[in-house]
């Protein structure tokens, strides 16, 4: 048994004394409009798991969240290949990365939402989040190849695909995991607060506002809950596809 398998029963035993927990509190509140039960919750969630509208919220929220986070991480390399080749880029765009890493996520959404339609702020909010966690990454990991493995490169004269592929992806990619480790909870997490404060048509931001707007605690958990289970599905489903791309890397051809 590896120790993967061997995590998984104390995974499942810190969720269910957690659960626990919250059934407890639950109970000794009593009352569903400050505290709902799991139980409740669950009930609530799969009741809204079969409507329409339910999936339709869902699908709308993703690919506005994923668009600005997939727009983020691919704008994030571009500009760490940039500014590792350019000191003026580099020079330039190091303090406008500190700044955004450092300002309230709330002042942002203000202030975009003087620019930008509602509709698109979250996708906004979400890429610029993510933007600076994957330019420090990859930057690091362009930075941190082996500076023997390029020089030898250049002696037999190898092509730069050969390069990119068997020297430059296989340092930047460790880096690129990490980032998105790092960054998908808070680009997602922070795409649905900008929904919350913006209100679009047909979104969970909306939701989660409204059932907060009218006393609707144990819809607001659920909502809650399927963030999370999705924050959870995205960072795997986008984790697997870079350890695939790793995969075929490596299987090139030198």
């Amino acid at each position: 048994m590896n120790s993967r398998e061997q995590s998984l029963p104390l995974k499942a035993a810190v969720c269910l004394f957690w659960l626990l927990l919250w059934a407890l509190a639950a109970r000794l509140v009593g009352q569903e409009l400050l505290l709902p039960s799991p139980l409740q919750v669950l009930r609530r969630l799969f009741a809204l798991a079969l409507s329409r509208d339910y999936w339709s919220m869902i699908a709308s929220s993703l690919l506005r969240v994923l668009a600005g986070i997939v727009g983020a991480a691919l704008l994030g390399v571009l500009l760490a290949m940039l500014t590792e080749y350019s000191a003026l880029a580099r020079a330039l765009l190091s303090p406008l990365m500190t700044l955004v890493k450092s300002t309230p996520v709330a002042s942002f959404i203000i202030l975009a939402l003087v620019w930008l339609g509602r509709s698109v702020l979250p996708a906004f909010i979400s890429g610029l989040i993510v933007l600076p966690v994957v330019w420090a990454n990859v930057s690091a990991g362009i930075a941190g190849r082996d500076a023997q493995l390029l020089e030898l490169a250049q002696v037999y004269a190898l092509p730069r695909g050969r390069i990119l592929r068997r020297i430059t992806l296989p340092s930047v990619l460790p880096h690129f995991r990490a980032a998105l480790c790092s960054a998908l909870g808070l680009g997602w997490k922070a795409g649905i607060a900008a929904e919350v404060l913006t209100v679009p048509r047909s979104s969970i931001g909306r939701m989660i506002y409204e059932s907060k707007l009218y006393l609707e605690t144990t819809s607001l958990f659920a909502w809650t809950l399927t963030v999370i289970l999705l924050s959870l599905v995205i960072e795997r489903l986008l984790l697997r596809l870079v350890r695939q791309i790793g995969r075929k890397g490596g299987a090139a051809d030198v």
